[in-house]
């Protein structure tokens, strides 16, 4: 009894771990970003009439950036006037750097957006040790619930051969 209990226990594991093999990798797929990229220099141009266009109440750039720990943002800026993110300071014509080496959503006061602000995501990468654990945190506990369904479901019978008649 405690045989078939323990392989019909590994065989509902292996049935849960297999459907979250494609759950998990059709959620990062659907999160849409690059984070399977090792670190990179990024390059964030601020177009000529940035300041006028912002002035008006118009966003010239994305509102949130997504990047990977490691990454540097470059911040070239091609507008008449300075602008700022955050720590940086960026006069017209030339570009300012800075490295995100810390994981999170980090949101900075920012000259280039109408709302005054810049939302940077920073990821760490996604790495295969990382799908692993995804699937891993998806497919056990599911296996383990599918093993209780069982037993609910089509409890294990008992062994006659142990009952003695007296």
């Amino acid at each position: 009894m405690r045989k078939a209990l323990l392989i019909r226990f590994l065989i509902c594991i292996a049935v849960g771990i297999l459907i979250a093999i494609p759950l998990s990798e059709l959620g990062f797929s659907m999160e849409g970003n690059n984070a399977s990229r090792p670190p990179k220099s990024i390059v964030l141009d601020i177009p000529p009439g940035t300041s006028a266009k912002v002035a008006a109440g118009t966003s010239v750039l994305p509102q949130d950036l997504t990047f990977v720990l490691g990454d540097t943002l470059v911040v070239n800026n091609q507008d008449s006037v300075a602008h700022t993110l955050g720590p940086l300071f960026i006069p017209p014509g030339s570009s300012a750097s800075m490295n995100l080496n810390h994981i999170g959503n980090l949101s900075y006061v920012c000259s280039f957006q109408p709302t005054k602000y810049q939302g940077l995501n920073v990821q760490d990468a996604l790495t295969l040790a990382t799908r692993f654990e995804g699937i891993f945190i998806a497919g056990f506990p599911l296996g383990i619930l599918f093993a209780l369904y069982s037993l609910i479901l089509r409890p294990l019978k008992k062994s006659t051969a142990n009952l003695s008649v007296s």
